[in-house]
């Protein structure tokens, strides 16, 4: 009996994972056993006031985060759900001293309001105009120029995010509200949280942060705390203020309890009990990796198989895509990786985390910016078939047609998948995408070809950052994929044939959700450890083993690969000469 179980009590206990991803919120109800029961899924708003401005709304953000967690518990006793874990992107969320919304934007005008139906009959109307767009995104690279200044102090923090501060991370964000809107959102701004962190708060009324949060995208070190040196030289020094109040002063594991559970107020928003234990937050990509790193594979014939859980990468592949991977025997340093982060995803262990800014989003760029889209979509709806469905088969009858394997059919079209910079290991987000190869036709089949390229580009891009973690000690044997993504079979099978690793897919395709719930579950002390908690809720569904035929294909197209890089930065330096 799991601790903290009634013993002799028969009734089903369940934890509620949240998901808050880059354009929807999901929820799900999940078993001890790690089963999805049911799931919720609502579309959020983001809006783009200006070029590579993207912002949301946190009130927007909590009322889905409430209708859905209502939608996946309905019919289940409230004192069924033992704990609630959140996972959001790592957005930066501005509240006043009253905790109210601090616009992000640089224009705030009217307001608008919609109506958001929280629970029948009840509907608020919500102010959700652009004083209430108080949320930048984590794709928002308005701050490029301050990473870049940033960067440019060589502080000794820089050790643990690969030697360069991206855009993404929450510093140069900080910086740039500082140098825009000091007059308005600086001035006003009482809290800084990261999305996952505002989630907590909103459910518990604490302001504790999750050392997954400020670890991976503030600079914080368990260890040393806030290096007050670095905010110091980077010009945010009135953040020190208060015992680093705007911040956080307070912080804890992943998973670990946080306050006293759901407060009466935001269990009667989420139609819970009040107390009900809620977990330490994650971003979102981590939660993927709880959700399928600790698994249980003994049976399943993989060379993790009686390994440390450091032997295995977790990729998690949606809008964009994250690589993790754990040590124990302290921290590894790796050139253009972020980390590493002492508890940053698993309490305990040494996190490095690699990246692609742009996977799921790239893909659906090219493939819908081709002049062949409509054919497709036409095609696809005639066969009642999703456009990648159709796209997969259509590349199979080309490749059967030519009587050669489908994957060397991109043998001279080449692409270069950074259309929105370089997250890892480059660490370079002045990058952009390249495509070699292209005919003058743009039949149906062009598309395909493009289609298969770029998969194959964002594959070698896995590789490229699997080589990086290798040569910094990393020995990774297996790769646990989640995910959008994962869901697509060429994708799957590309990054085994390219990277020569087997690839375990989850049994539960809401693997986020999974590792979302598992936070509850080590808050409400079922499991002992998040380690426990994830072996027990984790499940392999699916083991895809590479084509070492076609590996001597893949290092030259890997060789390739690596050159469109250097012609690139080639040709920046004669345009800059």
């Amino acid at each position: 009996i799991a601790i903290g179980l009634r013993s002799g009590d028969c009734r089903e206990w369940y934890y509620v994972g949240v998901d808050v991803g880059t354009a929807s919120v999901r929820a799900a109800l999940v078993t001890r056993e790690g089963q999805v029961k049911t799931t919720a899924e609502e579309m959020v708003t983001i809006w783009k006031p200006h070029s590579d401005h993207y912002v949301q709304s946190s009130i927007d953000i909590w009322a889905k985060c409430c209708s859905t967690v209502r939608k996946v518990t309905q019919g289940v006793q409230r004192n069924q759900v033992r704990g609630v874990g959140f996972d959001a992107t790592c957005s930066l969320v501005v509240l006043d001293q009253n905790f109210q919304p601090v616009a992000v934007n640089l224009d705030v005008q009217r307001f608008n309001y919609v109506f958001v139906k929280i629970s029948p009959p009840l509907s608020v109307a919500l102010c959700v105009g652009e004083a209430e767009r108080n949320v930048v995104m984590w794709m928002d690279h308005r701050a490029a120029e301050q990473a870049a200044r940033i960067t440019s102090t060589g502080h000794r923090v820089l050790s643990r995010v690969g030697g360069v501060m991206s855009p993404e991370m929450q510093p140069p964000k900080l910086l740039w509200l500082k140098e825009n809107l000091r007059a308005t959102c600086w001035r006003d701004a009482a809290h800084f949280l990261d999305l996952p962190d505002f989630l907590s708060w909103k459910a518990t009324a604490s302001l504790a942060r999750s050392l997954c949060t400020v670890v991976c995208k503030w600079t914080y070190c368990p260890t040393e705390k806030w290096d007050t040196s670095f905010w110091t030289a980077i010009g945010l020094e009135d953040l020190l203020e208060n015992d680093h109040s705007k911040i956080g002063n307070v912080t804890c594991c992943p998973g670990s309890p946080v306050g006293e559970g759901l407060t009466q107020e935001a269990a009667a928003e989420l139609g819970l009990d009040t107390g009900t234990a809620v977990g330490a937050s994650l971003i979102d990509a981590h939660a993927g990796g709880l959700g399928v790193i600790g698994a249980d594979v003994r049976g399943f014939s993989l060379p993790c198989e009686d390994q440390p859980i450091t032997s295995r990468m977790a990729m998690i592949c949606g809008t964009s895509s994250c690589h993790m991977a754990v040590s124990c025997q302290g921290p590894l340093f790796v050139p253009g990786v972020w980390g590493p982060y002492l508890s940053g995803m698993v309490p305990e262990l040494w996190l490095n985390e690699g990246g692609q800014s742009a996977t799921g989003s790239l893909i659906d760029h090219v493939v819908k910016g081709h002049v062949a889209y409509p054919q497709l979509q036409e095609q696809a709806v005639k066969g009642g078939e999703h456009i990648y469905t159709y796209l997969n088969r259509h590349l199979s009858s080309m490749a059967k047609d030519l009587g050669a394997p489908l994957e060397l059919l991109a043998s001279s079209l080449h692409v270069w998948p950074d259309f929105h910079g370089n997250r890892s290991p480059l660490a370079d987000p002045t990058l952009r995408g390249a495509v070699v190869g292209l005919p003058l036709s743009q039949t149906l089949d062009d598309l395909a070809l493009l289609y298969l390229a770029t998969v194959q580009a964002l594959a070698l891009g896995t590789q490229h950052i699997l080589e990086a973690m290798t040569q910094a000690g990393h020995d990774i044997t297996t790769l646990f994929l989640c995910g959008g993504l994962s869901k697509n079979p060429l994708y799957v099978q590309i990054h085994a044939n390219a990277t020569g690793l087997p690839l375990v897919l989850p049994a539960q395709t809401e693997a986020v959700l999974v590792g979302a719930a598992v936070l509850g579950a080590c808050a409400s002390h079922d499991y002992s450890s998040i380690l426990e908690a994830m072996e027990k809720m984790a499940k392999v569904g699916k083991v895809v083993q590479p084509d070492h035929e076609l590996w001597s294909f893949y290092r030259k197209k890997h060789s390739v690969f690596l050159r469109l890089h250097v012609h690139q930065r080639e040709y920046m330096a004669l345009m800059n000469d």
